[in-house]
């Protein structure tokens, strides 16, 4: 048993840090998720809301710029993942909040909590914040209304209410990750009959239709940085942050090791990454310049009443509603480890928990105005902070075994002070926005 384990490392290596004694027992105790059921929930804890803001993020920069930036978050976040679970290996733990505190102390434990929190709270918020405008765009469709007509099932707020107690709750309420495999493979295979829909609807809009060789030409060389390209980044780090997922995940994989999960994890970032790409190129292809931030809401311009649309806005309602207990309990996780750590588990304190963030999401979601703000400053700050300084941080403070002045250890400082600077730019950029576009707030979604 692990309890006989422990007392016997104990006695044969008394100088060892238990810390890493712990770390041993937890890599020793089985996880029972299976390598595909990983990929699917860690898929589908990177993919979500964020698909439908990448193609207004490549209308604010041009296909080559989109496609440079996408590719290097992707690369920058398979990076920032790898040191994430070097850190667990010589810190001890496949809990973020605990590294973070053998790192730094209290100030490291409360800077993962909070950007965890904030992170996945803004991740669950952009989620709802789609069920609440288009699900009743949905019915209205299958009503065949051209106007709400004030009934209480096509207000957006009763329904993201009801979607989250009726759904969303009773999935949330799940002991462990692993049992949401087949819902997140679902979810997926919506996203997947999304982008194949948006691609081939794409190429018979009017638009594509004109589409010439000087469009496509003027498309590439499209000016690198728009006014609202500060948006850009923040949108494609808020698209690929699992790191709150990682961990969890991993504690669960079936005879897990580092290099099965970075290959869980290569996988998915693969995986989002063509999905992304083809997402945002058929979207702005198809609108250029009027491409909104929710491309859903512009196609809906174009088809109101279409059945294939309706199917696709359906898909990604299922999606989007089916991710948001993956992302809901890291944030459970947190708060546990925080406010209860080293109590046994008790169903009231983890249904209660799961209780509160919800409702707290949709309090969040009734009240802010609009997605892109979401996007916006939860990537240069959370995502930031997930991505970038907290992993480059805990890995040079508890990596021992890699001198300070080594490769590994440069690139992650380096990595540190592209994080620090890429999150200051950002949220200067953004804040001097909102300042001189106070409309671009209220903009719907």
């Amino acid at each position: 048993s692990p309890s006989v384990r422990s007392v016997l490392l104990v006695i044969c290596f008394p100088r060892t840090d238990l810390s890493l004694i712990h770390c041993f027992l937890s890599e020793q105790h089985p996880g029972h998720t299976s390598f595909g059921m990983s990929v699917f929930n860690l898929s589908n804890a990177i993919m979500g809301s964020g698909i439908l803001g990448l193609s207004y993020a490549m209308a604010n920069t041009g296909i080559v710029l989109f496609t440079i930036l996408l590719v290097a978050v992707a690369i920058l976040s398979l990076y920032s993942v790898h040191l994430l679970l070097m850190t667990a290996k010589e810190g001890g733990s496949l809990i973020y909040e605990k590294l973070g505190e053998r790192a730094f102390g209290w100030p490291g434990k409360m800077a993962a909590f909070g950007s965890i929190i904030m992170q996945n709270i803004g991740a669950m918020s952009s989620y709802l914040f789609i069920v609440k405008y288009e699900l009743p765009e949905v019915i209205r469709a299958f009503l065949a209304l051209e106007e709400s007509s004030g009934e209480w099932y096509l207000n957006g707020n009763y329904l993201v209410v009801f979607v989250s107690i009726g759904i969303i709750l009773p999935l949330s309420l799940l002991k462990n990750l692993g049992y949401l495999g087949y819902t997140s493979g679902f979810s997926l295979s919506c996203m997947v009959f999304f982008l194949g829909v948006v691609s081939s609807a794409s190429l018979k809009l009017k638009w594509m239709d004109e589409l010439t060789m000087s469009h496509i030409l003027m498309a590439l060389i499209f000016m690198f940085f728009p006014p609202q390209t500060a948006y850009t980044v923040p949108i494609l780090a808020f698209a690929f942050v699992c790191h709150p997922e990682v961990l969890p995940i991993y504690s669960e994989l079936k005879d897990r090791s580092r290099k099965k999960m970075q290959n869980v994890s290569n996988l998915s970032i693969l995986t989002m990454l063509i999905m992304y790409m083809l997402s945002a190129l058929f979207g702005y292809l198809t609108f250029y310049d009027n491409v909104e931030a929710e491309l859903l809401h512009t196609f809906t311009k174009v088809y109101k009443f279409d059945t294939m649309l309706l199917m696709v806005r359906l898909a990604v309602l299922t999606a989007v509603t089916l991710t948001v207990p993956i992302v809901l309990f890291p944030i459970r996780s947190s708060i546990t480890t925080l406010l209860f750590s080293g109590r046994e588990f008790s169903w009231t304190r983890h249904m209660l928990i799961a209780a509160a963030i919800l409702a707290f999401n949709n309090m969040l979601v009734i009240f802010v105005p609009t997605i892109r703000d979401i996007f916006g400053f939860i990537g240069s700050s959370a995502a930031t902070m997930l991505i970038f300084i907290l992993p480059a941080a805990f890995y040079i403070r508890l990596v021992k075994s890699v001198p300070f002045r080594s490769p590994q250890k440069i690139g992650a400082t380096v990595f540190l002070v592209v994080g620090v600077v890429f999150m200051i730019g950002s949220l200067s950029l953004i804040v001097l926005d909102w300042v001189h576009n106070p409309s671009g707030s209220s903009e719907g979604h």
